[in-house]
């Protein structure tokens, strides 16, 4: 019976213990979450002014945007694991045709893609700190330019993950080319610039979609957050749930040891006095 007791007693600290851990992920991934949604805000606010300078660059003149072509993918899965099936839902609107280039970012999404048969054409992990992810951008638009400029894509969608009314929402759109129709009306005189207008529309056009780019990582990484706030949230449940049923045992446990205790020390004394 004590070693059912100590037992009993050793799951309990294991799960007092684990639901400890849990708790602690759970409150990194909301500080983590929460610290990216207010980023999303400032890189809108600059996405927003990179457009305005593009509306002045290109004034009245044709805002047509180029034809698609070769498409590439931007796809964001999950830097970590714990988050649920975070990188399967990202990688579900993934044909496994391995002519369309993959640009994956996210180390488990990589494990999650590979057992699908997705074969990235270029891969990185996403940080574990918002505040590197504007630096990562960079190397995502070096590696799209790159591929544009080598002919294999001619435009790029970006599919990631956003949180929305306490879901996860897979969202796809065009990065690249820019939608110049979306770009904000201008009025009054043209601009003074001292660079050519093609040097200054190309040059902000890449800052424009770096920007782009580091908004929708952004996303992905709050939503990644978020979700793995759920995911730990629900194993919090089923630990309490856990905790109280072996709890429950642990008094019934210690009342049979009790009782029995009681019945022995009764049929000692009884046999003592049979014995005098």
């Amino acid at each position: 019976m004590t070693e059912r007791l100590a037992d009993i007693s050793a799951r309990i600290d294991g799960i007092r213990q684990l639901g400890s851990v849990v708790n602690a992920m759970k409150g990194i991934a909301s500080a983590r979450a929460h610290v990216a949604r207010a980023q999303v805000v400032a890189v809108d606010s600059y996405a927003a002014t990179l457009a305005t300078a593009m509306a002045q660059v290109l004034g009245a003149g044709d805002r047509t945007t180029s034809p698609a072509g070769r498409i590439g993918l931007l796809v964001f899965g999950a830097e970590q694991g714990f988050a649920g099936a975070f990188s399967e839902r990202v990688l579900d609107t993934v044909a496994t045709d391995n002519d369309v280039p993959v640009f994956l970012v996210g180390t488990r999404g990589l494990s999650v893609a590979a057992s699908r048969g997705v074969t990235p054409h270029w891969h990185t992990a996403l940080p574990s700190q918002s505040t590197t992810i504007p630096k990562r951008a960079e190397a995502i638009t070096a590696a799209v330019l790159a591929a544009v400029a080598q002919g294999q894509i001619d435009s790029l969608d970006v599919i990631h993950t956003s949180w929305a009314a306490g879901r996860a929402e897979v969202v796809r759109h065009r990065l690249f080319p820019l939608d110049l129709a979306a770009l904000p009306a201008v009025s009054g005189a043209a601009v003074l610039t001292q660079l050519p207008a093609a040097a200054l529309r190309d040059s902000i056009g890449q800052d424009y979609l770096h920007a782009l780019i580091t908004r929708a990582a952004l996303h992905a990484f709050a939503a990644e957050n978020e979700a793995r706030m759920q995911a730990m949230t629900a194993a919090g449940h089923q630990i309490s749930e856990e905790l109280t049923v072996f709890q429950a045992k642990l008094r019934r446990v210690r009342q049979e040891a009790i009782t029995a205790e009681i019945i022995e020390l009764g049929t000692g004394a009884a046999a003592a006095g049979q014995a005098t």
